[in-house]
Parts: C-alpha cells; sequence; structure tokens
C-alpha cells in the first residue's frame, strides 16, 4: 500500500482483502495492488461508494461504472474475475459498512438518482408491447454503434469457430450455415425466421440455399436496416422483411423455422405459447431450430423461474443485464425447453451446445468494442458504451465457466410418425 493515507483504499481492503490480484486506485490518491497488476478498479468519486452502499452487490457496482464513478483501466475480463472471487467472500459486517459510510457521511445512506439508461418498463411482462419496449431498449440505440462491435456480419448471435484462426465474419457464415443444413433448406423452401435482427440468417438462406425468407422483427432500426440490406444484397424477391411480433404471423405454412438469438425475450409463461405457434406454422415434416441462451440445470434447482444472470452468474430483477441490458429477459434449463417442445407436438430430433463458441464470439465483440471506443461513445455515449462493455465481458467469463449455456435444439413437426430425418443426420 503506498501514497498518503489511503482512507478510502484502507477501506476498501477491508472489505475485499489487501492482497488483491488487480490494483485499486482511489480519488484521494490512494492506491493497493500489485504494481504489475493486470487491471487497474479507478474509483473516481465519493459517489462509486454511495451507490454500492445503497445498493450493494452488482447492481451497485454497475451503477457506478455507468455513470463513470467507477472505471476498469486495462483488462475488464480479470478485473470481473477478480471483483467475482472477492464479492463472494467479502467481509461486510457492522465495522466495515461502518467504514464505507464514514467516507461518505450521513448523506451518503440516501441513493443517488440512477443512470437515466436503467430501464423501468411498465405493465404486464411479455405482453406485445411490453415485450416492444424491452426489445427497443436494447437494439433501438444506434446501428452504426452494432456495426462497429458487431462487424461486417452485423449478427448479434453466437458464431460457430471452425478453426482457432478464422475471422468473426466467417464464423457467422459458419453458424448460418449449420443452420441450414440441420434445417435441410433448398431451393424454393418458405423460411420463417423468428427474430431477425439486422437480417443475416434471411439474407443467407436465400444468396446461398435459393429459400424464400420472411424475417419477423419488433424492433424499428433492425427493421429498416434489414429492409435496406436485402435491397443492397438484390434479394427483394426473396426476403420479406416485417416489423412483426411472431405471435402474429399468419401466413404459414412455412417449411422450416429458425429462432436464433430471440428465445431469452419469450418468457417462462409463454414458453408454450411459443412452440406451439411455431408448430402451427410448420408444414407437416417441417422443421423448427431453436437457438437459444440456457442456464445450467444446478442454476435453475436454486433459482426457479428467475431472470436473465449479469454477469451472467446472478439472477434475479436486481441483476446489471435486467436492468440495464435485456429487460425482462428469462433463461431456462435446456431440458424444461425439450419437453416443452414435446408437449407441444415437436419432436426433438438433436441437439447441441455452443457454450465455448458464444465466449470465443463475445470476446471477438468486447475486442471491437475497445478497438472503435472512440467511435462507440460518439454514437451512444459514455454510459451505454460502458454497459455494453461490461456486459459483453462479464457473459463471456461466464459461458467460459460453465455458468450459461447456449443450445441449439433441432424439432419436427412429425407427420403420422414421418419425420423426414435421415436415420442418422450429419451436419
Amino acid at each position: 500500500m503506498t501514497g498518503g493515507s489511503n482512507t478510502v483504499a484502507e477501506a476498501i481492503a477491508k472489505v475485499l482483502g489487501d492482497d488483491l490480484p488487480i490494483a485499486v486506485e482511489t480519488y484521494d490518491g490512494g492506491r493497493i495492488g500489485p504494481p504489475d497488476a493486470p487491471s487497474t478498479l479507478v474509483i473516481r468519486s465519493p459517489d462509486a461508494i454511495r451507490r454500492v452502499v445503497t445498493a450493494p452487490g452488482e447492481l451497485g457496482l454497475g451503477r457506478a461504472y455507468v455513470a463513470g464513478d467507477l472505471d476498469v483501466r486495462g483488462d475488464i475480463y480479470a478485473a470481473l474475475t477478480a471483483l467475482r472471487e472477492r464479492m463472494s467472500r467479502a467481509r461486510l459486517g457492522p465495522s466495515q459498512v461502518a467504514g464505507l459510510v464514514r467516507l461518505v457521511g450521513v448523506d451518503g445512506l440516501r441513493p443517488l438518482p440512477v443512470p437515466p439508461e436503467e430501464a423501468r418498463l411498465h405493465g404486464r411482462r411479455h405482453t406485445r408491447r411490453r415485450d416492444a419496449r424491452a426489445v427497443a431498449h436494447h437494439y433501438d440505440v444506434s446501428d452504426r454503434f452494432y456495426e462497429l462491435i458487431l462487424g461486417p456480419a452485423m449478427t448479434y448471435s453466437c458464431a460457430v469457430w471452425a478453426s482457432s484462426n478464422g475471422s468473426l465474419e466467417e464464423a457467422q457464415a459458419a453458424k448460418y450455415d449449420l443452420i441450414c443444413r440441420k434445417l435441410d433448406l433448398r431451393e424454393g423452401a418458405r423460411l420463417l425466421d423468428v427474430g431477425c435482427g439486422w437480417g443475416g440468417m434471411a439474407i443467407h438462406a436465400a444468396r446461398y440455399h435459393g429459400v424464400r425468407a420472411v424475417g419477423v422483427t419488433v424492433s424499428r432500426h433492425q427493421f429498416e436496416w434489414a429492409r435496406k440490406a436485402v435491397a443492397d444484397a438484390g434479394l427483394a424477391d426473396l426476403v420479406d422483411i416485417r416489423l412483426q411480433d411472431y405471435r402474429d404471423v399468419r401466413d404459414g405454412p412455412f417449411d422450416a423455422i429458425s429462432s436464433i438469438g430471440m428465445f431469452e425475450h419469450v418468457g417462462l409463461r409463454n414458453l408454450a405459447t411459443y412452440f406451439r405457434r411455431l408448430y402451427l406454422l410448420l408444414a407437416p415434416t417441417g422443421r423448427l431450430l431453436n437457438h437459444g441462451i440456457s442456464r445450467p440445470a444446478a442454476v435453475a434447482r436454486r433459482a426457479p423461474g428467475r431472470r436473465l444472470p449479469a454477469t451472467p452468474s446472478r439472477l434475479g430483477r436486481r441483476s446489471f443485464v435486467d436492468r440495464y441490458v435485456f429487460p425482462d429477459g428469462e433463461l431456462h434449463e435446456v431440458g424444461a425447453v425439450v419437453s416443452t417442445m414435446q408437449a407441444t407436438g415437436f419432436e426433438v430430433r438433436h441437439l447441441e451446445s455452443l457454450r465455448e463458441h458464444y465466449a470465443r464470439t463475445l470476446r471477438a465483440w468486447v475486442a471491437n468494442l475497445e478497438a472503435n471506443w472512440d467511435q462507440a461513445v460518439s454514437e451512444v455515449g459514455a454510459p451505454r458504451a460502458r454497459i455494453w462493455r461490461l456486459y459483453m465481458a462479464g457473459s463471456a467469463l461466464g459461458f467460459e465457466a460453465g455458468r450459461t449455456q447456449v443450445h441449439q435444439v433441432l424439432g419436427v413437426r412429425p407427420d403420422q410418425g414421418r419425420s423426414g430425418m435421415p436415420p442418422r443426420p450429419t451436419w
């Protein structure tokens, strides 16, 4: 420990321990941690402590980071790993809390206004109207911002990495092609892409497999961007992008349905409705590929019905991700997903985990964001850029540790016992 009286640094050391693997610098000139630390937690203002005292845990830390009261310099993964480990065994007895309160005074017990980027939705969860507002909170920020993060593929879901040195764009194309093979897409087939994002799957399937694709999204930004992308690709005769909720699609049957990275927005109460609706939109022997983030069974047993993890490990309404990233997002254990699919009439034929692939995808997105940081901030402002950096880095660590999973589940609408599947498919 070096420099001055280090009042703030000493108080932090009493909570997190004085043998931190990362450094901490405080607004009063104090510092703790090794001189060659891979990252430095910078406490810029007493308001950082005030936010943590009034909202202990990840939500208070997240608010402080979004507001700029707290920053991470250097390797954000090292910082998040250290904080997760230390917060799980933090010493927060009466003397430690009293020490933190003394730093901010009695007024520090009154919560600060939350950053305006925090979502506060109203009304019944998972209605069409509220779902559209939840999606708009995350996606309708700036298409250019997403271009900086996602790269040329403009695809916001787990890629499939075929090699150690491939590009993100190649990995996203490999993911789309894997899904096309699983769905057995052929020229002239009708494809429905639910939650089509910026149109990547629909464009890929039309361009390389000759399908007639319908993509639906409730994000106006995505709808407008995807429509232009379809026109620019010369595929307007094959691809129809709609501003539409999946519950309002009426023009089946489709030969295949893909749902890639929107399943987290469906909600537990709507799972049966979701799968039943997609089942009815499929032709006999038609296939559904549901690609969604899930949670391990151990987490599901501890916290049934709870929401999207933040780092991602904790679940609940006070999580950072629920408040700032994906309001109303919910994850489900994959066994429950399979059971619900089969209860609504599907025959599940194949399941694949892509957990490690998502960790690598997220790290690629974080690298893009950090490489284009100034441009990103100019597009959406520093608070929102901070939100994306924190949630994507934390999510990468969660997938690597197995706290979060992602699965592709392939289901078929059988026709009098016929599935239309080969006996032993190879993708």
